[in-house]
């Protein structure tokens, strides 16, 4: 990596400003629903804590958009972290200000202060951020982005508050293990490659489809997002979601996978509904099926999950990043469920790039059967897409 990371650094007993991405999905009740990027995030404080530092954490949670949201303060992330760590995390009333100012001063080594959520101001995403960076920076020594999962956004606290730290703005050991993960694995295979690339929308993904397809040798496309790829194959899909103006960038995709000999596995089978709810009536039919004009493609079917997993079985590494059907409604669930169970039992090197997928495999609990399990589904695509992150590129370059 050619950007300092936190091993480069001295830190002992030195005051840190942390990136981390406290993003965490919270149920109606407001309590954390999934705490694995807490969870990740554990590696570099519990270091620092090994190095007597004193710990300021920042983060944003959800889109407050700019003003107070008592429903969305990091207090519920300080008390998470408090019960992993068995110690007290203090809760600052804002990330600025003069209060704000006289706790990092008083923060001794071996303590931690958590600051309110950076979005409750809106310099923090409105592009005109070094001034409030400029705040947020005060009083500390160095500063560390442990925030994969933002480093592709333009925020002041990603790619501002690193102009405040001259050889001092370093990758966590979280932001680097994610790096290498890609680096080595993704950026630059070494091996047999397949990608499993899902979701809803191929305009989203366009950019990362373009990047793949120069470096896979098998790519597997689900979820609602192959309604395109099969509409530009002159298939008819009923109401299903498909982006007609991305109907020929599908086309363009499909011929170069042809040309490079690509082995491209589309659904030849959908689960199709009347209705997108659990009540509705669903049936399985084939791609080349007459398809009724109200039915709309929920999930893959049987013949699809057989062609996936077949196709999955030479793979050496594997990337994965998209649900392969609406899995937020448990009957259109199981395609990726089951996409999910067979990833677990291949053995290859297996990268999950955050979203959906991620949370598929948690909630089946194999999380264990996978290498690397991104805390970011944005961060992953542009990098993979475009190879560098802003967030990253902020950062200090090694000596």
């Amino acid at each position: 990596m050619l950007k300092k990371s936190l091993k480069d650094l001295s830190v002992d007993h030195q005051k840190i400003l942390m990136r981390v991405d406290l993003n965490l999905p919270l149920d109606p009740e407001g309590v954390i629903a999934n705490d694995h990027r807490l969870q990740e995030a554990l590696l570099t404080i519990k270091y620092l804590l090994e190095k007597d530092c004193a710990i300021i954490l920042m983060s944003h949670l959800n889109r407050p958009k700019g003003k107070f949201e008592s429903k969305l303060s990091l207090k519920v992330c300080a008390q998470r972290l408090n019960t992993l760590l068995n110690k007290e995390v203090k809760m600052a009333p804002d990330c600025i200000g003069e209060e704000v100012n006289t706790l990092k001063e008083s923060l001794k080594c071996g303590e931690i202060l958590m600051l309110e959520n950076l979005r409750f101001h809106s310099e923090e995403t409105n592009g005109s951020g070094e001034d409030f960076a400029k705040e947020l920076s005060k009083g500390c020594d160095i500063f560390i982005n442990d925030a994969f999962g933002c480093c592709h956004r333009n925020q002041a606290s990603i790619v501002d508050v690193p102009k405040f730290f001259p050889q001092k703005a370093v990758a966590g050991l979280l932001l680097e293990k994610e790096l290498r993960y890609f680096q080595d694995y993704i950026l630059n295979p070494q091996k047999h490659l397949c990608a499993i690339i899902g979701g809803a929308k191929i305009s989203t993904k366009i950019g990362v489809l373009k990047s793949l397809i120069q470096k896979v040798d098998t790519l597997l496309i689900g979820g609602a997002m192959a309604n395109t790829f099969l509409k530009a194959q002159g298939r008819s899909l009923g109401k299903s979601l498909v982006e007609d103006e991305y109907i020929q960038a599908a086309k363009e995709i499909l011929k170069e996978c042809e040309s490079k000999r690509i082995n491209l596995v589309l659904p030849q089978d959908l689960l199709f509904t009347d209705q997108i709810s659990s009540d509705g009536q669903t049936q399985i039919l084939g791609i080349n099926d007459p398809i009724e004009e109200h039915l709309i493609a929920v999930d893959m079917g049987p013949l699809t999950i057989d062609a996936f997993s077949k196709a999955l079985e030479p793979s050496q590494i594997i990337f994965w990043n998209g649900p392969l059907g609406i899995c937020e409604i448990k009957p259109f669930s199981y395609g990726t469920q089951k996409i999910a169970q067979k990833l677990s039992q291949i053995n290859a090197i297996k990268v999950i790039g955050g979203g959906d997928s991620a949370a598929a495999i948690e909630k089946l609990g194999l999380q264990d059967s996978f290498d690397h399990i991104s805390t970011g589904g944005g961060a992953s695509i542009e990098l993979i897409e475009k190879g560098h992150l802003p967030g990253v590129n902020a950062l200090s370059n090694k000596d």
